[in-house]
């Protein structure tokens, strides 16, 4: 058992968040088109790892959460807002 897990047992808090403003984009984002996104960033991630992330089973580095918050265009804090399940 992980012992950096949230309360909630997820590997992040962050997930739910991008999952959410990728659905919110104008133009229909699938969850390899924002790994694409992320690999014109210079972020190497797949359509597997952001299912990942956004179902709470991976973590997310500090660069990664820099690079969602500027594809995605939202802030960091927008980002690391907290749910409860």
């Amino acid at each position: 058992m992980y012992k950096n897990k949230a309360n909630n047992g997820r590997n992040n808090i962050s997930g739910i968040n991008i999952a959410k403003f990728r659905k919110a984009l104008s133009q229909k984002t699938s969850q390899r088109a924002l790994a694409d996104k992320m690999q014109l960033e210079g972020i190497e991630l797949d359509k597997n790892a952001i299912q990942r992330i956004e179902s709470g089973e991976r973590f997310v580095t500090d660069i990664e959460l820099k690079t969602f918050a500027k594809v995605l265009n939202v802030s960091y804090s927008e980002l690391l807002e907290e749910h409860y399940d």
